[in-house]
């Protein structure tokens, strides 16, 4: 079994820590959730040295000729004030101010690089293709360009290699690398996937968010990189979530409610229709259970699923342990045997354009997308370059099939924005950003850091009055 990373950001923003609840946490908790063993530490090192360098470079005399810097600084944390920021203004002789900006650690190319690299020389190879600006003739220059993929590789020496935890039932589990899928790529490295394939049985792994964004991703970049496809996918749920987008409050979620219920299986259905029906892959249902689920809502989901031939099993696990998952993983491995048609949505081959409109036409149901006068000129640039037939990576809320985080029940028809589009040479996709998401989020009106605290003996300890609020 393998995860994903921790950053900083959901542990001091709004999700809080990744590493479990209850009894299905892995261990060390609070290191994992916190700096572990330094891996994103090393990721934002890296990344920032390359700015430096790039920097540096243009003071020293800008030999390259440096017209425009597309190379972001990051941070790993939420700090919506540095999106856009201008750099270089202590008025040193020779020093060039400029607009730059911050992206969060999980969203930089060097993140999405160090999952996907095979070994140490794939990962020096994709740092000297990344591309960090271009000169008056509109050509790239890249790492390599500022012979900066030795350094850049040196501190990422340790952080190439998983990380072995265990779970509080001493299960193995896996941790390394992991950039969320609103805004990355959502899955953690090959690596890892590829290390517990080969040292156990069963390996399963998360693809960050909903099946509109991880799996996608899981599927369309990290599967078809690493060469790999899944026996079985298992689509995670909760009646919470389900009674939410079928029109409940939040503050409301809680209670009894089968009209918001039946209306909100429509979410569901949808993801499980893309994976078993546009994927051709072998699909359960998992809901995680909760106090408050009530036997009717749990009946009542289980003969809806079975209507359209969706297998389901409710799992216990966060007050059980591994016996509350015992039904779960039986399922999984029947399910493993049955036959299945895995296809990709799309060719390499296919136009950029074409790429993103499957996705949104074909996973999220837009009726079409379109494209900003700026995202249409990248996507001429990116062709012209070269870089066509790379994979598609879309940065999109999670909370909405559409690109707004508003419209939950996508009742009506919908088209998906593309604003910006951008080439990540060295990671081996083109990321194209829709709606109002921003790659480097902001905390919440009551950040969980607000509940974060240490005792005089040295324990960490958290608010769960924090918690609370945030629920309502």
């Amino acid at each position: 079994m393998h995860l994903e990373s921790l950053h900083f950001g959901p542990v001091f923003g709004i999700k809080g820590g990744a590493t479990g609840g209850g009894y299905v946490q892995i261990a060390p908790m609070e290191d994992i959730n916190l700096h572990f063993t330094g891996d994103i530490h090393a990721m934002t090192a890296a990344n920032n040295l390359l700015s430096a360098m790039i920097d540096n470079h243009i003071f020293q005399g800008n030999a390259l000729g440096f017209k425009k810097v597309v190379w972001k600084r990051c941070l790993d944390l939420n700090d919506r004030q540095l999106r856009k920021i201008t750099c270089g203004q202590s008025n040193e002789k020779g020093m060039i101010p400029r607009e730059d900006g911050f992206d969060i650690t999980v969203a930089s190319e060097i993140m999405a690089i160090l999952c996907l690299s095979k070994d140490i020389k794939d990962l020096k190879n994709r740092i000297a293709r990344i591309i960090v600006g271009y000169n008056e003739k509109g050509e790239p220059i890249t790492a390599k360009d500022l012979k900066a993929e030795g350094s850049l590789a040196v501190l990422l020496k340790d952080a190439i290699n998983p990380n072995l935890v265990q779970t509080l039932e001493n299960t193995p589990a896996i941790v390394h690398g992991g950039p969320f899928a609103n805004i990355a790529h959502g899955c953690n490295s090959i690596r890892a996937t590829k290390l517990a394939l080969k040292l156990g049985d069963y390996c399963i792994t998360e693809a960050g968010f909903g099946a509109d964004l991880g799996a996608e991703k899981f599927l369309d970049i990290k599967c078809r990189e690493a060469g790999l496809k899944p026996d079985a996918v298992v689509c995670v749920a909760t009646m919470r979530a389900l009674k939410y987008h079928g029109g409940a409050s939040k503050e409301e979620v809680q209670k009894e409610n089968m009209e918001a219920l039946e209306k909100g299986i429509h979410n569901l259905l949808r993801h499980v229709d893309n994976l078993k029906n546009k994927y051709g892959l072998n699909v359960i249902v998992a809901i995680n259970r909760f106090l408050t689920d009530t036997e009717k809502e749990i009946d009542f989901l289980q003969s809806k699923l079975k209507e359209y031939g969706i297998n389901m099993s409710l799992v216990e696990a966060w007050a059980k342990g591994g016996d509350g998952a015992v039904d779960l993983a039986e399922k999984i491995v029947k399910l493993c045997e049955e036959p299945e048609d895995f296809k990709y949505m799309y060719e390499l081959n296919e136009e950029i354009e074409e790429k993103i409109k499957k996705v949104a036409t074909k996973i999220y149901g837009a009726e079409d997308v379109e494209f900003s006068d700026e995202a249409k000129e990248s996507i001429a640039q990116i062709k012209k370059l070269g870089f066509g037939n790379l994979p598609v990576c879309i940065a999109k809320t999670q909370y909405s099939f559409s690109d707004d985080a508003k419209n939950l029940e996508c009742k009506d028809p919908f088209n998906i924005h593309v604003r910006e589009v951008i080439l990540k040479a060295g990671a081996g996709f083109v990321v194209a950003i829709t709606g109002k998401i921003m790659t480097m989020p902001g905390l919440p009106k009551v950040p969980a850091a607000e509940g974060i605290d240490i005792d005089e003996d040295g324990n960490i300890v958290r608010n769960i009055l924090i918690d609370i609020i945030k629920i309502l």
